[in-house]
C-alpha cells in the first residue's frame, strides 16, 4: 500500500469526497483509494474505522491521520507547496481562501435541493426557495475572481488552486440540472468540467453501479 491513501464515498455522489480527492490529485503523488459505499448499513461503522467525525473524505499520509476537507486542503498545500494549491500572490491567496471557505460553510439551499448527481439530468428541477440566491452568488464569485484573471488562464485564479477543488461539485450540479449561467460562469463550468482530474472522476463516477435514494 502508498504511503498516502483517501479514504472516500461514492464518486457519483459525494461532493466533499470529490473537492479533497481533486486536491490531493493536483499534488502529483501516488496514493491509493478507499472506497467506502455511502447509505449502507455499514457505512458509518466503515467509515469511523478510520476516522472519529464518522465523515469522508479523509486522508492519509506518512503514518498521519487528516479528516475535514479543508484541513486535508490545507495540509496538502503545505505539504507539496509545488502544487501550487493556493495562489503564490498575498492577496490573490487571501481572496482563494475567503471563497474557498464561503463554499464550505454556505450554499445550503443549493446543497440541498441541488444534490450531487453527476451520471442523471434533471433540467430545470432543484430550484427551490434559496437555490436562485445561492447560484446567483456563486456566479458573482466566479466573475469577481475570473475578472482579475487573463483570458487564457481557465480556472478561478490562473492555476487549479483549493477553490477550484471547492467550486467543482457545483460545476457537477449546475451540469445536472442545467442550470442558465452566463457567459464568464458556463466558461468555467466547461472549464473544471473538463480538466483531467475531473474527467477522471466523472468516469469513474459513471461507471458505478450504486443508487442513492432521495
Amino acid at each position: 500500500m502508498s504511503e498516502t491513501a483517501i479514504v472516500i464515498g461514492n464518486k457519483n455522489y459525494s461532493s466533499w469526497s470529490l473537492r479533497g480527492w481533486l486536491a490531493l490529485k493536483r499534488c502529483d503523488v501516488e496514493f491509493d483509494e478507499i472506497m467506502i459505499p455511502l447509505s449502507t448499513p455499514s457505512s458509518r461503522s466503515e467509515i469511523l474505522s478510520h476516522s472519529g467525525a464518522g465523515l469522508v473524505p479523509i486522508l492519509k499520509h506518512n503514518g498521519e491521520t487528516i479528516w475535514e476537507t479543508m484541513a486535508i486542503c490545507e495540509y496538502l498545500a503545505e505539504t507539496f507547496p509545488d502544487a501550487g494549491l493556493w495562489p503564490s500572490d498575498k492577496s490573490a491567496r487571501a481572496r482563494c481562501r475567503a471563497v474557498s471557505n464561503e463554499m464550505h460553510a454556505g450554499f445550503s439551499a443549493l446543497r440541498t435541493f441541488m444534490p450531487m448527481d453527476i451520471k442523471n439530468r434533471y433540467p430545470g428541477a432543484g430550484l427551490e426557495t434559496g437555490v436562485q440566491r445561492d447560484i446567483d452568488r456563486i456566479v458573482e464569485i466566479w466573475q469577481g475572481c475570473r475578472n482579475d484573471q487573463s483570458a487564457n488562464a481557465p480556472y478561478l485564479f490562473g492555476g487549479f488552486t483549493i477553490a477550484d477543488a471547492m467550486f467543482a461539485p457545483v460545476v457537477m450540479r449546475f451540469k445536472t440540472y442545467e442550470v442558465e449561467l452566463p457567459e464568464t460562469a458556463a466558461h468555467y463550468c466547461d472549464a473544471i468540467w473538463n480538466c483531467p482530474e475531473v474527467h477522471e472522476w466523472r468516469r469513474a463516477a459513471e461507471a458505478e453501479t450504486w443508487i442513492i435514494e432521495d
